[in-house]
């Protein structure tokens, strides 16, 4: 799970928003086009354009608003700025590949719900260099639940997490690397590029981070 830091909602948004009346009451399902894609630039770019989830970069073309409680149970969450998140595939799979938002699709579980705003979220998991997830903790019952919800050790998702680690981490760079070096990497993949953020940089920082214990 990609960490997010909210900014401020939409101008755009919010005078939608405003105009709410007797006769007539906003919400998502009738969000027109333009405060829509305003509303989904605006979590692309807090996100650094980077999935919520999995952290795969993602853009307007590739990516669907994530209700973090969703819509069905929650329905005066369905235009609350910090609910809205930025999460990978744009139309619901078909197939098996389904992960992240659309996985998770209605679920919600107040005691197991890990949100991308939460402090320290990212810290609750961890990666290996073939590119599994798993929690952190032995006894984090919640990031266990998450990572089954939102599918997070998808073929699919492992097999992109460890080209992008064995990428950066070569097998003789890991052998002599010094914490000195990692964290150095680290900080230059946690630092943006023109508003964005490089692919599974919160994985990287991960396994970096791991290593430096050694």
């Amino acid at each position: 799970m990609k960490q997010v830091q909210k900014r401020a909602e939409p101008l755009a948004l919010l005078e939608w928003k405003a105009q709410a009346n007797e006769d007539w009451q906003p919400s998502f399902d009738i969000l027109q086009s333009l405060e829509k894609a305003i509303l989904q630039s605006a979590l692309l770019e807090e996100q650094c354009f980077v999935c919520c989830y999995c952290g795969p970069s993602v853009e307007a073309s590739d990516s669907h608003i994530e209700h973090f409680r969703p819509q069905g149970g929650f329905p005066q969450f369905g235009l609350e700025y910090s609910n809205l998140h930025a999460s990978c595939i744009r139309e619901t799979p078909k197939n098996t590949n389904s992960h992240c938002g659309h996985a998770k699709d209605s679920w919600f579980e107040q005691s197991s719900a890990i949100s991308p705003l939460e402090d320290g979220c990212e810290a609750r998991f961890r990666y290996s260099l073939t590119g599994a997830v798993e929690a952190s903790s032995a006894d984090d019952l919640p990031a266990m639940k998450m990572i089954d919800v939102l599918k997070l050790n998808n073929p699919y998702l492992v097999n992109r997490r460890e080209a992008a680690l064995s990428g950066v981490l070569d097998p003789n760079f890991i052998d002599t690397a010094t914490s000195e070096e990692l964290m150095i990497l680290i900080e230059g993949y946690s630092r943006p590029e023109n508003g964005r953020l490089p692919a599974f940089e919160h994985v990287i920082a991960s396994v970096c981070r791991s290593l430096s214990l050694r």
